[in-house]
């Protein structure tokens, strides 16, 4: 079987042939039409000269002189006198002849200019149509999967491309359409790494780097025949609908997240409301045994026991309500003037107890100093600060709550003595259930409470941060910017 190169080869000499012999019969018949009809040379001449130019319109410069030099002969031979006598050094033999050469030079390059001009014009006609197309098939590509496999046998289509190869680095797969074995796979993972665009014109095959922005979102490799401007088109196209993609997967991981943060709160809240019911009975319960007969001393260090667990299990109900309350998007915080010196003596009464053999300093410079927020989610906030001082600070050391104005904003404080939070922690330790691994060894919880915190600062626009040295101590800070003003 003949190879591609020689089958083009051989109908480029059938074209040659066929042109020159369909010219030269023509010139021919001419000539024989103007013997018989007795006409004049310069009438036979411009018959010639049209079919020469004709030539070179339809076949090119090379057939037609081919027919100039015959129509040459036959003008010298049969219409030039001497008649029937070749007489080449005549000078109007090569006046002809260089009238039908350069008529036949400048009309095929005209004729080969306008084809070219019309064959590139009908192919953006069809490049046009064919993007036109692939951008309607696009917004109908389900974005819930990758559109790697799906795009590519969109333009191996649409394109009438031997074969399409396209990486997407969101969903790291390869989609190919065509036959390529295993090269398509390698020439888009090199043109990825490399992020260089690549062309092989003996193969057409061309590769190209996708970015949206200064972001790389893939590589695409093609092998066919398309023109450099619709294929920077196409891998244009390309790279938004994975970019798109991208941002689909990004938002529905957003919204998953959202939803699962939901439905814990919803959970919290269940629980909550499940649990404190119960622990309440107990706590009444236990509160009359004193009342029915007089109790020993194992029988009354059980009940304070019960009662102190039953306390702290309706604190942490309470706490999972406020938390699931902060989750509820309706929320709108109750704003009054909450006077600093009465809300931190409450929080600071009502944790004495677990706060134990601590020894606990309050530091207020300034006694009427009030802020203006929800009262209840700022106790919410410090009570949080000080049930965590009592769990991780060392036993006998000081436990220092302080309040003060600092220029636009009330900054409060909870120092202690205990385990140093590492820093990769600081921030993480505000996440809802998390908990670092010293905590975790040194008392039990839930990792709920100082997510509450920071929920609570964020409603006031606030901050919540903390600081923690092997020397120092671990200070936990709440501070609430421009909200603070002096009790008038």
């Amino acid at each position: 079987m003949l190879s591609l190169c020689a089958k083009n080869h051989l109908k480029l000499v059938w074209r040659f042939l066929g042109g020159t012999a369909a010219g030269c019969g023509v010139v021919a018949l001419l000539g024989f039409s103007g013997i018989a009809l007795h006409l004049n040379a310069a009438t036979v001449g411009f018959l010639f000269m049209l079919t020469v130019a004709s030539v070179a319109i339809r076949s090119g410069f090379w057939q037609a002189t081919v027919v100039s030099i015959l129509a040459c002969s036959i003008l010298d031979y049969f219409f030039y006198p001497p008649l029937f006598v070749f007489s080449i050094a005549d000078p109007q033999d090569w006046v002809a002849l260089g009238a039908f050469e350069i008529s036949a030079l400048v009309v095929s390059r005209l004729s080969t200019k306008e084809r070219q001009n019309s064959n590139e014009a009908m192919l953006q006609r069809i490049a046009t149509e064919q993007l036109y197309e692939l951008s309607h098939s696009l917004l109908l590509i389900n974005m819930q999967q990758p559109p790697g496999p799906k795009l590519t046998q969109l333009i191996h289509r649409i394109f009438s491309l031997e074969a399409v190869a396209l990486l997407s680095a969101e969903s790291a797969t390869t989609g190919t359409a065509g036959i390529w074995n295993e090269e398509g796979t390698s020439l888009v993972e090199e043109c990825f790494d490399r992020l260089t665009d690549h062309e092989d014109f003996s193969t057409h095959t061309s590769c190209r780097v996708l970015k949206m922005g200064n972001t790389t979102v893939g590589s695409l490799a093609v092998r066919g025949r398309i023109t450099p401007l619709a294929l920077d088109a196409l891998a244009s196209m390309a790279a938004i609908t994975l970019d798109r993609y991208g941002s689909f997967q990004r938002e529905s991981r957003i919204e998953a997240a959202h939803q699962a943060e939901r439905l814990r709160a919803g959970v919290l809240d269940s629980l909550a409301h499940a649990f404190k019911t119960p622990l309440t009975a107990i706590q009444t319960a236990n509160s009359g045994l004193p009342q029915v007969g007089r109790l020993n001393e194992p029988q009354h260090d059980l009940v304070e026991l019960i009662g102190d667990e039953c306390t702290g299990l309706i604190q942490l109900c309470t706490r999972l309500l406020q938390t699931a309350r902060l989750d509820a998007e309706e929320l709108r915080p109750e704003i009054e003037n909450v006077v600093v010196r009465e809300l931190v003596s409450k929080v600071v009464k009502e944790h004495s107890r677990s706060l134990g053999d601590r020894i606990v300093d309050v530091a207020m410079p300034d006694p009427d100093l009030t802020i203006q927020g929800d009262g209840e989610l700022l106790s919410m906030a410090l009570a949080q600060y000080l049930d965590n001082a009592a769990k991780y600070s060392f036993s006998g050391t000081m436990v220092k709550v302080s309040a003060k104005e600092s220029q636009s904003e009330v900054l409060f404080s909870v120092h202690n003595y205990g385990p140093v939070i590492p820093f990769g922690d600081r921030e993480r330790i505000f996440h809802r259930f998390y908990r670092c691994a010293e905590a975790r060894e040194m008392a039990n919880g839930t990792g709920v409470g100082l997510s509450t915190v920071k929920l609570a600062a964020d409603i006031h626009r606030g901050h919540a941060w903390v600081i923690s040295e092997a020397e120092q101590g671990t200070t936990f800070y709440l501070s609430l910017p421009q909200a603070a003003r002096r009790h008038s």
